[in-house]
């Protein structure tokens, strides 16, 4: 299995499928409602960006999180079969807590 390593802010996410429901209960059908997810699971994250003199600006995130990210920030790819997105921090919104 290959081992994703991100750099500086890049984040690996695993995307998560949401089921969609109406108001009145009726599942909508995946065929239906094209919309890329907007939620995932971070596989990896980068070590963070550096700031002006040099430092390392640390992560928010770590691997298990549940985010919500912008639908067009990330980059789609396969590896080992699986397909995952990587983004930027900034293209991530918030952080999921139960």
């Amino acid at each position: 299995m290959t081992k994703i390593v991100p750099l500086n802010d890049h984040v690996v996410v695993e995307a998560i499928e949401v089921e969609t429901k109406s108001e009145s209960g009726i599942i909508i059908p995946d065929t239906a409602s094209k919309e890329k997810p907007m939620q995932g699971r971070v596989l990896a994250v980068g070590p963070g960006k550096f700031d002006e003199d040099g430092n390392r600006l640390p992560m928010d995130l770590k691997e298990g999180d549940t985010v919500l990210f912008t639908k067009y920030g990330p980059t789609e790819f396969k590896i080992d079969g699986k397909e995952v997105l990587i983004l930027s921090a900034s293209d991530i919104f918030a952080k999921l807590e139960k």
